[in-house]
């Protein structure tokens, strides 16, 4: 017990002077031989603080620093350099952990930033025009109707037999599906520079997503991906998102169906949207032939949703038909917004494009309901300048993990709007103003990021779900 209050007592002495070089420095040589003595156990084998040779000798104790054994010759020199170098190790730690945390936050901001990039833009878009699957769609006529909207009639009819038929899709009162998500942002270019995410496959953020949807035009999404969740619904009225960073906020213009129910989990829907569409040719995806229907939204609806510095210049879908199944298996839509500056200078322009492929097509009650897909979006910031543009690229996989139909017991409860919602657009209009006159801030490689983030901010990029190029 000695020997064990001995060796603490000695190692705690021995901390303290380390830490206190000036406390050290008051001690005697014979307290310093004294002490290496303890640590080291004794001169020749002998027990350092009592006898007994069956003891053994006390074995010097673990530094978690670097060896401080100078051996420059001085008397009690290996003692003075083990107690100085201690206590220089120490304080080298402590100097250090700031810049750490620095560096620890710093990446940590951007991984937020990324994530709510990629929540703004892919979270919950929505399809270019108002949709309601209660109408009929038009009858098949050949007689003075041009050949390319009597062929996307007649693709559609087809369709809608392949998903499992028209009478069973009316039916449907409601539908559940959950599901999950991997998003990741995989390259960015600015001024001719492109920066490609290497390591995308192990930086993905996965999150899971909740889908509810009522007859006729009622639905309701949540999506938690890396401890963001976004949420967006529509009562029938208004349709609404409600984010961590801008709250509720309504979507101009008309009531319009999610994107993401387009991509083979609401045929009924699909085959509605696309009733005023034309066929303009044929392409093949991913080896498959198919039917090209593309759909532009009307001036009216681009000017009802377009409000102060901010313009709906052009919203255009494209929908890919399989020949083989009659199933949709691939979906582009491009979406084109002018953003006024408030100084009196040249406008920007923002491009966002969303291509999404739509697989592993399996019966659920006898509709046929995509289970898996990806999606590729791109935003592209043009404008002022000329070598001024700026590219960010994102991805999305999903999967389908359940799914029902006809649900017992929902109600138009569950589609209840926030009470704290925010009409209109001006806000976001504002955070994207504000984004382009801050731009002198950041340094210039990171201009485009920081504007492509603030973009996503701005509910019209976030809500218009957008497109690939009209190529007409």
């Amino acid at each position: 017990m000695e020997r064990k209050q001995g060796f603490f007592a000695a190692l705690r002495e021995e901390v303290a002077r380390g830490l206190s070089p000036a406390r050290a420095r008051r001690k005697s040589d014979a307290a310093e031989t004294a002490v290496a003595l303890r640590f080291t156990g004794g001169v020749g084998g002998g027990g350092g603080g009592g006898g007994g040779g069956g003891g053994g000798e006390m074995l010097a104790p673990l530094m978690e620093g670097p060896d401080p054994e100078s051996g420059d010759g001085e008397r009690g020199g290996g003692v003075r350099a083990r107690r100085e170098g201690w206590g220089h190790w120490v304080r080298g730690q402590l100097s250090r952990s700031p810049s750490s945390v620095a560096v620890a936050a710093a990446g940590a901001g951007a991984a937020r930033n990324d994530l709510r990039l990629l929540l703004g833009v892919m979270g919950a878009p929505l399809a270019p025009v108002h949709v309601c699957a209660a109408e009929p769609l038009p009858h098949l006529s050949v007689k003075d109707t041009p050949i390319e909207t009597s062929s996307a009639q007649y693709i559609l009819q087809q369709y809608l037999a392949a998903s499992g038929g028209h009478k069973l899709l009316a039916s449907v009162r409601n539908a559940y599906t959950m599901g999950k998500v991997r998003m990741v942002a995989t390259e960015f270019e600015a001024a001719g520079c492109v920066v490609k995410n290497r390591s995308a496959s192990r930086c993905a953020e996965p999150g899971r997503f909740v889908l509810w949807k009522m007859a006729p035009e009622m639905w309701y999404i949540e999506l938690a991906v890396g401890g963001s969740k976004v949420h967006a619904g529509c009562n029938g009225q208004l349709v609404w998102r409600h984010t961590p960073w801008l709250g509720a906020h309504a979507a101009k213009g008309p009531v319009r169906p999610l994107r993401r129910a387009l991509q083979g989990l609401d045929p009924l829907t699909t085959a509605s949207m696309f009733a005023g569409a034309r066929c303009i040719g044929e392409r093949k995806v991913n080896g498959e032939d198919c039917f090209i229907l593309k759909l532009c939204t009307d001036q009216e609806t681009l000017k009802s949703r377009s409000e102060g510095l901010a313009e709906i210049i052009r919203h255009v879908m494209f929908g890919y038909f399989s020949q083989r199944t009659g199933l949709l298996v691939h979906m582009e839509d491009s979406h084109l917004t002018r953003i006024q500056s408030t100084t009196g200078g040249d406008a920007v322009y923002w491009e966002t494009t969303i291509n999404s492929f739509i697989e592993d097509y399996r019966p659920v009650e006898g509709i046929m309901i995509a289970h898996s897909g990806r999606s590729a979006v791109t935003l592209f910031r043009f404008g002022e300048v000329a070598m001024s543009h700026t590219k960010t690229r994102m991805e999305e996989a999903w999967n389908i993990e359940e799914v029902a139909f006809n649900v017992p017991g929902l109600s138009m409860d569950c589609f209840i709007p926030p009470t704290d919602i925010k009409s209109g657009s001006d806000g976001e209009t504002m955070e994207l103003s504000h984004g382009e006159k801050s731009k002198t801030g950041p340094p210039q490689g990171h201009r485009a990021k920081v504007a492509a983030l603030e973009k996503a901010e701005e509910e019209k990029v976030a809500w218009s779900g957008t497109i690939l190029q009209d190529r007409n």
